[in-house]
């Protein structure tokens, strides 16, 4: 069963990272500041490619910005395309510049 836990430093940057059955599969880099969550970077390990992974990810990482009322600059390719893909359903956290 997947399992997307976010660790943050001190500065609020760090990931989320995607876990199955306790193992690290993926990790989307982001950083948080002023409202503002960043998301930089998705990566989900070669072994685990092509099975929807990273929508677990992104899925964990939009609840986290709705839930604590952030804006999203998406910066990472995978993020980004989703946002434009289905503006709809990402609209009250997109943060558009």
């Amino acid at each position: 069963m997947e399992e997307v836990v976010i660790r943050l430093n001190q500065k609020n940057h760090g990931a989320f990272y995607l876990m199955l059955d306790n193992e690290q599969v993926g990790e989307m880099v982001i950083g948080i500041e002023n409202g503002i969550l960043t998301a930089y970077h998705t990566e989900i390990h070669y072994t685990q490619e092509g099975k929807g992974l990273a929508k677990h990810l992104l899925d964990g990482m939009v609840a986290y910005a709705r839930e604590h009322q952030l804006k999203v600059k998406p910066l990472c390719a995978y993020v980004h395309a989703q946002f434009k893909r289905h503006p709809e359903e990402y609209a009250d956290i997109w943060l558009q510049e």
